[in-house]
Formats: structure tokens, C-alpha cells, sequence
């Protein structure tokens, strides 16, 4: 019921503020997860004022929109959102804000759905976790160039010059990491997380992805579901499993345990990033530190 009010609040809000406003004469965007977040702030540039909704460690599957989120979205010129259902919560708000004077994005929807993974856990019927694609991210990027470009024409030459630039380090984000997971021998890419958060990353870089609980962190994961897992790490003598920054590391110990009860040894590879980026301010905390951090994780663990 109170998650109800919020939304009805949030909206009402939104709907009754006509004049779309700016802050120092730059654009106001409003941001949901932490990867989009860093992606607006790189093309944006000092030419836009960025605030995000969610934090370091935050699941978007999860979050709920707040009291204190109303603000922030009354203010804003443009909302940047994944889409996908991603932020299952808040979808219902930005669903409804139509007849709103805000411009609410969802990034992937822009993206080419024959291309996409299919997924029965999500409203959308496709796996949201694009990001983990390189590509798709590129698509991103594009996209909220062209969106500020519009919104903003005094700065689109800015904005697109962030854009090449931005593009030119994605590209060399590519390369790196393909030469990293090179070193890796083909049948030791399995890679065993919290949930199905990397089946992007999978079908790039050619991994098989298991998640423990699926897509979504929304649905637990049970005791047969820990118990199918342990065999399968025992039959396939996988080294390491990853817990997630934003999911409770409670499930991946679990299946440690799991496994050592069947006097099978398999160690816990470290901590990936995946619906959330790092803490503000350190090599994690941006899309392209995130994404090298985990792969020289993952390799050097299974290795």
C-alpha cells in the first residue's frame, strides 16, 4: 500500500509541473542505475547536471521508488532508465508519466530485439542485462548523445565530441579484455554467479553463464536449485564461484558448502560487479574500470 501511494504521489507530481526547468542554464537528467549513470556523465559532460537514483550496491530489480526520488524527478528535463523491466519498481512510474512534460528514456528499448536474449522472468520477455554487451553499451552511448543533442542544441557539438571520444575508449575496453580472457583455455569458461546476470558477457566472450537464481535476484534460490548447482560444479570440476556486489553472498556460500559437503573443494573467485558499478570515486565506480576489474576477476580465478 505505501509503494502504491509513492507512486501515485510521484506521478501526480510529475503531471502538475508544466514548465520543465534548468539548473545553472544546464540540462537536469535524472539517472537510474549506476552504469548509466557514469555513461551520462561522460557524454554530458560539464554541460548537464546528473543525479542518480541508485547507488553503489544497489539491485534495480529490487528498488523502490522514495519519497525522497520525487524531487528529483520533478526537476528533471530528461529520465535515462535501462528499460527491459530492469527496474521492475519503477517501471510503473515511468510508464505513466506520458502526460507528463518529462522526457522518461529507456535505453533498451532502442536496442534491435532479434538480437536479444530471451527471458519468461521479465515483463519485456528479454534478459535486461545488455550492458555486458560492449556493443549494445556503444548503442547506449549514441543514443544519449542524440537525445541531449536535441534537447540541448546550443551543446551538441560537445555532446558529440563526447560521444567519439567516449566510443574510442569503449573500443579499447574490447580489445583489452579479449586479449585477458584469451589466456583463459576454452573449457575452463564456465562461469557460476549469484544470478544470471553475464549471459551478455557469456555470448560475447563464449562462456557458459550459470546463475543460482536465475535472472532475476526477485526469486530465491532453493535448496534443489543449490543442490542441481553443486553437482554440476563437481561434474564439470569447476575452480571458483562468484558472489555479486549486489546480491546477498549468503546464496554463493550456500553452494561453497554445498559442494565441500560432497568433499569437493571450490573456492570463492571473488566479488563481481553486476547490476551495480563500484563505489563513486574508485576505478569500479565507472562502466569501463567495472567491466576490466571483472574480467581480470573471472580469468584469474579460473585459470
Amino acid at each position: 500500500m505505501k509503494k502504491q501511494l509513492i507512486i501515485l504521489l510521484i506521478v501526480a507530481t510529475l503531471i502538475s509541473c508544466k514548465k520543465e526547468t534548468k539548473s545553472n542554464g544546464k540540462l537536469n537528467i535524472v539517472t537510474t542505475t549506476t552504469m548509466i549513470t557514469d555513461l551520462v556523465i561522460n557524454i554530458g559532460g560539464d554541460d548537464v547536471n546528473v543525479r542518480g537514483l541508485m547507488g553503489s550496491g544497489v539491485d534495480p530489480h529490487l528498488y523502490k521508488a522514495s519519497e525522497g526520488d520525487v524531487t528529483k524527478l520533478v526537476e528533471a528535463n530528461i529520465i535515462f532508465y535501462n528499460g527491459l523491466h530492469l527496474e521492475g519498481k519503477l517501471v510503473e512510474v515511468f510508464e505513466k508519466m506520458g502526460n507528463a512534460t518529462k522526457t522518461p528514456i529507456a535505453l533498451g528499448e532502442e536496442l534491435d530485439k532479434n538480437t536479444l536474449i530471451g527471458s519468461d522472468y521479465f515483463a519485456s520477455n528479454y534478459d535486461p542485462h545488455v550492458w555486458f554487451d560492449i556493443e549494445y553499451f556503444k548503442q547506449f552511448a549514441k543514443k544519449v548523445a542524440d537525445v541531449l543533442s536535441e534537447k540541448d542544441p546550443e551543446n551538441a557539438d560537445n555532446y558529440k565530441a563526447n560521444e567519439a571520444t567516449y566510443l574510442t575508449k569503449l573500443d579499447a575496453l574490447q580489445t583489452t579484455i579479449k586479449t585477458t580472457i584469451e589466456t583463459l583455455p576454452k573449457e575452463k569458461r564456465i562461469l557460476v554467479t549469484a544470478h544470471d546476470a553475464f549471459n551478455y558477457f557469456g555470448k560475447a566472450y563464449d562462456f557458459e553463464v550459470v546463475g543460482l537464481q536465475g535472472l532475476s535476484t526477485a526469486t530465491e534460490a532453493g535448496v534443489k536449485d543449490v543442490q542441481k548447482l553443486s553437482a554440476f560444479i563437481i561434474e564439470k570440476d569447476i575452480k571458483a564461484i562468484f558472489i555479486e556486489s549486489s546480491v546477498p553472498k549468503r546464496t554463493i556460500e550456500a553452494l561453497q558448502a554445498a559442494v565441500k559437503s560432497k568433499d569437493h573443494e571450490v573456492e570463492i573467485g571473488g566479488t563481481l560487479y553486476s547490476d551495480a558499478l563500484g563505489n563513486a570515486g574508485t576505478v569500479e565506480g565507472t562502466y569501463i574500470g567495472m567491466f576490466e576489474y571483472n574480467v581480470n576477476t573471472i580469468v584469474n580465478a579460473l585459470k
